[in-house]
């Protein structure tokens, strides 16, 4: 008797099969302030994921989605983040902050 093996499928992941994240748009967070901002010199997922990870590691931020096709970078937090803590690590991740997005 042979028992077939499946393949666990990931939950709660960000990320589908086909390589796309889910922004969390969808996690609805009670209080969370989002900002927008634009960020100068993105160009490809590698440098999404640079910028991602370095804004994350502010202190209150629950979630962040880069585009480099656009340069925004929308950030939610559970309260409003300073832009010098935020320019910081744009910086850290090689990239420039321009300002918040309008």
């Amino acid at each position: 008797m042979s028992a077939e093996t499946e393949t666990p499928q990931a939950t709660g992941s960000c990320c589908t099969p086909a390589g796309t994240c889910n922004d969390g748009a969808s996690d609805v967070q009670a209080g969370a302030v989002t900002a927008v901002y634009q960020v100068k010199g993105m160009t490809c997922g590698h440098c999404e994921g640079a910028i991602s990870e370095e804004v994350s590691g502010i202190e209150g931020v629950t979630s962040v989605k880069a585009v480099a096709s656009t340069g925004l970078v929308t950030v939610t937090s559970r309260a409003p983040l300073a832009e010098d803590a935020v320019r910081a690590a744009v910086d850290e991740a090689g990239y420039e902050l321009v300002g918040t997005a309008a």
